[in-house]
């Protein structure tokens, strides 16, 4: 007597376990895929933010230089004023300006020589209304950057 097993079905179970490992694949690659899109809006982001900062700088040492710059105050805290760049760039660029002087030397015989020093800080964000924006700061998306300058003169 010669017993038969019906096999009917293992094709069936065998074709959803593919399934399911290329839907799992798939799964992971359109995740990969995202995680580098987001990867590279942010690096675009923080170039921007970077060039915007580094043009705030120059800005600040143009209007500091040239003297007409007449808020660049004695002390620590400084004054400060915001570029908006939002429809090049989309930043913002808050520089402050600082400056002291002191003597170096002499010029002549009892005659002081005067140097005055600029301190040029810009902060760069995407934020909503000026740089640093604490409240953007937790937000996915924003970035910021800072360049500082020293000139003499």
């Amino acid at each position: 007597m010669t017993c038969r097993q019906s096999h009917r079905g293992f094709g069936a179970i065998a074709a959803i376990v593919v399934l399911v490992v290329l839907a799992s694949l798939a799964a992971a690659l359109v995740r990969l895929g995202v995680g580098q899109q987001v990867a590279a809006s942010q690096s675009l982001l923080a170039a921007r933010a970077g060039l915007a900062a580094r043009a705030g700088v120059e800005w600040g040492l143009f209007q500091a230089l040239k003297g007409s710059w007449t808020g660049c105050t004695t002390g620590a805290g400084g004054s400060s004023q915001t570029l908006d760049l939002g429809a090049d760039t989309g930043m913002r660029v808050t520089v402050t300006c600082s400056r002291s002087s002191y003597n170096e030397g002499e010029s002549s015989p009892g005659v002081p020589r005067v140097r005055t020093v600029w301190r040029i800080q810009a902060t760069a964000c995407n934020g909503s209304a000026s740089c640093p924006d604490a409240a953007m700061a937790t937000q996915q998306g924003y970035v910021e950057r800072q360049r500082e300058t020293t000139a003499v003169r």
